[in-house]
């Protein structure tokens, strides 16, 4: 499935970002099998690309499974090398450009008017709202006004009830770390880790 339309289906991006490479691990595929397909690890995290590259073994080349922190065009080069398949960007720049260059959809980093025409421009896939809780929901249907077209992912500060109001505003996904993750990818308790899944699961299908 293409990721613009995996994205609108699913409706959550789940971000890991982990002290415990093997916790990490542990916490993609929990996710993966409470039914929560798309997933971030970011390259901020402890052994991300040991995490990726298992991850990608269990899970099979048709999974979607993203890299994000993606900042630079070698970081986009060595998460595409473990096995990444989605680059995750905080903002604008190379990381940007060095996947699109390697036909990769990109959820791209943006909070203003301009960062979202560049975005757009670049070749991005999506439009990672960054940090949104800057602006909340009011904030992401005041700037698709004049984008009513593109697609939206709101992310950071973004819990259950925060998730439902952004897809309600327009959203056609959201993408949540903490809130969601809880401390699994430190070797927390994965039992919460899959009843947080199915509380985000329901908000976010509340919302269709």
């Amino acid at each position: 499935m293409e990721f613009g339309a995996a994205l609108r289906r699913e409706r959550l991006v789940a971000i890991v970002r982990g002290r415990d490479a093997e916790a990490s691990f542990r916490t993609v595929m929990a996710l993966v099998e409470e039914g929560v397909p798309l997933v971030e690890v970011s390259l901020s995290g402890a052994g991300a690309l040991d995490v990726i590259g298992r991850a990608r073994k269990e899970l099979g080349d048709g999974a979607w499974l993203g890299a994000g922190t993606v900042l630079t065009a070698e970081d986009a080069q060595r998460a595409a090398g473990a096995g990444a398949n989605l680059m995750v960007t905080p903002g604008l720049g190379a990381g940007v450009d060095e996947s699109v260059r390697q036909g990769l959809p990109v959820l791209a980093g943006v909070i203003t008017p301009t960062e979202v025409i560049a975005a757009d421009e670049a070749g991005a896939s999506a439009l990672k709202l960054f940090p949104g809780s800057v602006g909340g929901p009011a904030y992401l249907r005041a700037l698709r006004a004049p984008f009513p077209d593109l697609p939206f992912v709101p992310v950071g500060g973004v819990d259950s009830a925060a998730a439902a109001e952004y897809l309600s505003s327009g959203a056609v996904a959201v993408g949540v770390g903490t809130p969601l993750i809880g401390d699994a990818a430190d070797g927390g308790d994965l039992d919460a880790l899959r009843r947080r899944a199915a509380e985000f699961k329901a908000a976010c299908g509340w919302a269709a």
